[in-house]
C-alpha cells in the first residue's frame, strides 16, 4: 500500500525524502587550528638545514645585571683608606665567573639580604689570590658586611695615571634541537572513490582536507608540547649527545622540543627572579598589583617590541574577558581597575585576536585550539626574536603513493620534516591560571 502522509515509515522515510539542507556542504570546526605554527613559520623560517640536528648560538648581555653576594664574611668596612681585605663572595652574575683582576675598580652598592636596607657604597681595590677582594667604603661612614649581602655594580672608578684595567669576556652559549618527521596518510578503496555520496560528493577530497587539518594540529602540538631525549642546553652549559629512541624497525626517531615543554623544563619559576618564566596564578586571589608586577617581567627585556603575542587556551582567554567579574570577583572588581581590551580583530595571517593593554605593553591574545583539555587555562607569551621554524625538508603532499600490484585504491600522505628553534628561554613566559 502506498504511503498516505509524509510521516509514514518505510522507503519514503529512509530513502526518498531529502533531509539534507545543502547535500554537498558539511560545516567544519577549527578552520584555523594551528596559530602557533602559522605565526612562527611566517615570522622566521629557516630552510636549507645541513642536518636534522641543528645548533644555535645565544647570548644574554651581562650589562643587564651585574652583582655578587657576600659569602660568610661579617667584618666591618671602615671609614678610612685602609678598607677591608679578604671579602669572600659568591652568587656572581654578569661578571667573570672566577674572581680576577677585572673586579678591581668596580663600584658597588651594598644592600642587606632582604634588599630593603642600603648599607653603603664601596669600591674594589684589589683581588686576592682569586679567592677574595679588598673593598673600601666610598661614603664617610663605616658599615658591616653580613652573609648574603648583595653588591650591585653601579659603575667603575679607576685610579688616576694607571694602565688600563684587566678585561674580561663571556662566551656564546650553544643551544640545540632537532627536526622530526611527521607523516599523515589517507587511504580509500577504488570503490569508495567512485561512489556518489551526500555530505561531500568526493570522499577522497573530504578525507584529504580532514587529514591535512590533522597533520597541522599534530605539528602544532608537537611544536608546543614535544620533548627530546637529547635536551636543548637551554638550562646550562652542557654537551650535545645525539641520544635517540628507535622504532619497531630499529630506525632512529628524532623529536623536537616544544616551546611549552622548554619553558617548563628550563625556565625559572622563582618569584624573586627577574628572569622568571613560569607564573602560576590563582584567579581567585590574583590582584592588579600582581598583574603589574608580572607584566614588568614579561616586558623586561629591551629593545624588544612593546607588543607581544600571547597564545591562550579557552579558559585563559575567558579569564581576561571576565576580569570585571560579577560581584567584583575579578581583578577589576577587586582593585577598581578598568580593563582595556579591544574588540575582536582579524590578523593578516588569518586568526582572530584581541588586544589587552598592560602597564608595560600590549598583549595580542590569540586563541590556540591546541591548548584544549589539560592546558585550557594556560597562556604562553612569545618572544618573536627568539623563535624560529627549522625546516630540514619542505613539507609536501604526496599523492597516490601505493601503486604496486594494481592496487585498487588511492593512498596519499602529508609529510613534514621540521622542528622548533628556541633561544633565550627567559624571554618566553608561561602563565598557568588555577
Amino acid at each position: 500500500m502506498s504511503a498516505k502522509n509524509l510521516g509514514a515509515l518505510g522507503v519514503l522515510a529512509t530513502d526518498r525524502r531529502d533531509h539534507y539542507v545543502s547535500p554537498q556542504v558539511t560545516k567544519e570546526l577549527w578552520s584555523d587550528s594551528a596559530p602557533f605554527t602559522t605565526i612562527v613559520s611566517n615570522r622566521n623560517i629557516v630552510t636549507g638545514l645541513a642536518d636534522p640536528v641543528y645548533k644555535m648560538f645565544e647570548h644574554a648581555s651581562a650589562f643587564i645585571k651585574q652583582q655578587f653576594t657576600i659569602n660568610a664574611f661579617t667584618s666591618a668596612c671602615p671609614n678610612n683608606d685602609t678598607g677591608i681585605a679578604g671579602v669572600t663572595i659568591d652568587g656572581i652574575v654578569g661578571l667573570a665567573s672566577a674572581i680576577d683582576s677585572s673586579y678591581v675598580g668596580l663600584q658597588v652598592e651594598v644592600w642587606d639580604t632582604t634588599l630593603t636596607t642600603r648599607k653603603g657604597v664601596a669600591v674594589v681595590t684589589a683581588m686576592e689570590a682569586a679567592t677574595s677582594l679588598t673593598m673600601k667604603s666610598l661614603k664617610a661612614a663605616a658599615f658591616t658586611f653580613a652573609d648574603n649581602d648583595v653588591c650591585y655594580v653601579i659603575g667603575n672608578a679607576q685610579e688616576e695615571g694607571v694602565v688600563s684595567p684587566e678585561a674580561w669576556a663571556d662566551e656564546l652559549k650553544v643551544i640545540w634541537n632537532s627536526t622530526q618527521i611527521f607523516k599523515t596518510p589517507v587511504e580509500i578503496t577504488g570503490t569508495l572513490y567512485e561512489a556518489a555520496l551526500r555530505g561531500y560528493s568526493n570522499e577522497l577530497a573530504r578525507l584529504r582536507m580532514e587529514k591535512n587539518k590533522e597533520h597541522k594540529m599534530q605539528i602544532e602540538r608537537a611544536l608546543l608540547f614535544g620533548t627530546s631525549v637529547m635536551g636543548t642546553n637551554l638550562g646550562g652549559s652542557g654537551t650535545m649527545t645525539e641520544t635517540l629512541r628507535t622504532g619497531g624497525n630499529s630506525k632512529s626517531i628524532r623529536t623536537t622540543y616544544g616551546i611549552i615543554s622548554a619553558i617548563e623544563d628550563y625556565g625559572s619559576s622563582t618569584e624573586t627572579d627577574d628572569d622568571q618564566s613560569i607564573f602560576s596564578r590563582a584567579t581567585a586571589t590574583y590582584t592588579y598589583n600582581d598583574f603589574v608586577d608580572d607584566m614588568e617581567k614579561v616586558f623586561y627585556y629591551l629593545p624588544e617590541a612593546d607588543s607581544k603575542i600571547a597564545l591562550c587556551g579557552g579558559g585563559a582567554l575567558s579569564y581576561w574577558s571576565k576580569l570585571q567579574g560579577a560581584g567584583g570577583a575579578g581583578i577589576a572588581g577587586k582593585s577598581k581597575w578598568t580593563v582595556n581590551m579591544s574588540d575582536m580583530k582579524r590578523d593578516a595571517l588569518g586568526f582572530n585576536y584581541k588586544i589587552l593593554e598592560t602597564p608595560r605593553g600590549m598583549l595580542k591574545l590569540v586563541f590556540a585550539p591546541g591548548f584544549r583539555g589539560i592546558r585550557n587555562d594556560h597562556m604562553v607569551i612569545l618572544s618573536d626574536e627568539n623563535l624560529s621554524l627549522m625546516q630540514y625538508r619542505p613539507s609536501k603532499f604526496q599523492a597516490n603513493i601505493k601503486t604496486d600490484n594494481a592496487y585498487d585504491g588511492v593512498k596519499d600522505q602529508w609529510i613534514s620534516d621540521l622542528g622548533l628553534g628556541i633561544t633565550l628561554i627567559q624571554s618566553h613566559k608561561l602563565f598557568k591560571f588555577v
